[in-house]
């Protein structure tokens, strides 16, 4: 009796162990805030993450990962379904030019910036730059909005050959839990 109690026991602590380290592959979302500005609502964000070792063999080999930020405000209504007021997206490439031996980081549609090491470039990817969200007449001011953030590796981007893989492999699949909480606008 007492070998079966402890098989379970080894059991059970070895599946927590599993999830501890399922867990720490993740994206943190450390920071979250709105911030207004003259031009409009600015997110300021800040992520933790790591790659692992897939991940970081692929972009030695020259694949661009995307990671996409996504934001979404809604207005509490309590006689009907919430009012969606910002819905946003951004997406950063980091890429590693094999000829140069510099990785690049850039924000899709925008001028990419050069780094020296692969520590360099993730720090730009995991604190972006305040980006605008809402214009300054996106949002009533004095109203309460649930604001709804989460960062994710964008498999979609990737070359077709490499996304039947990412999506098969756990390897490839890095993102954050949604990260909610309240913005009372100004």
């Amino acid at each position: 009796m007492t070998i079966r109690f402890f098989r379970l026991l080894a059991c059970q602590l070895l599946l927590f162990a599993c999830a501890q380290a399922r867990a720490a592959d993740g994206v943190d979302v450390m920071l979250a805030r709105i911030e207004v500005t003259e031009d409009g609502y600015r997110l300021d964000a800040r992520y933790a993450f790591e790659l692992n070792r897939d991940l970081e063999d692929a972009i030695q080999h020259g694949v661009s990962l995307y990671f996409t930020t996504e934001v979404e405000l809604t207005r509490p209504r309590w006689w009907w379904t919430d009012e969606q007021a910002v819905s946003a997206r951004q997406s950063q490439r980091i890429w590693y030019d094999v000829l140069l031996r510099q990785y690049h980081v850039s924000v899709v549609g925008s001028i990419k910036q050069n780094f020296a090491t692969l520590d360099d470039a993730l720090f730009n990817i995991r604190r972006p730059s305040r980006w605008l969200i809402a214009p300054k007449s996106g949002l009533k001011p004095g109203e309460t909005y649930n604001v709804t953030l989460r960062m994710f590796m964008d498999r979609q981007f990737l070359q077709k050959p490499l996304q039947v893989n990412a999506f098969n492999n756990a390897g490839w699949q890095l993102g954050s839990a949604k990260k909610t909480f309240i913005y009372r606008a100004e």
